[in-house]
């Protein structure tokens, strides 16, 4: 039992030692083909104020698509809502 356990943690301590030898690459910068580093770029800021401006217009204009289809629908008699009276 102790044999296994010690083959064990050989085999660990062999490949943390790998493991801390290994390098990983980031690319953080872009370079042209001579190997020239480019500044980075512009960065636009998103703020809360544009998203809200930009979904309160699509949700608008998506309204009045509508509204403009639905009185197309019931002037072309395609599609004319049924009032519903329920007299029991």
């Amino acid at each position: 039992m102790s044999l296994s356990l010690l083959s064990i943690r050989s085999r660990q301590s062999r490949l943390l030692k790998i493991s801390k030898n290994i390098i990983t690459q980031n690319r953080l910068a872009s370079a042209t083909k001579r190997g020239v580093i480019l500044p980075p770029p512009e960065r636009t800021s998103f703020g809360l104020f544009k998203v809200a401006l930009t979904v309160m217009v699509g949700l608008f204009i998506g309204a009045g698509i509508s509204k403009n289809i639905a009185n197309f629908l019931e002037e072309n008699d395609l599609f004319v809502p049924e009032d519903d009276d329920d007299d029991d």
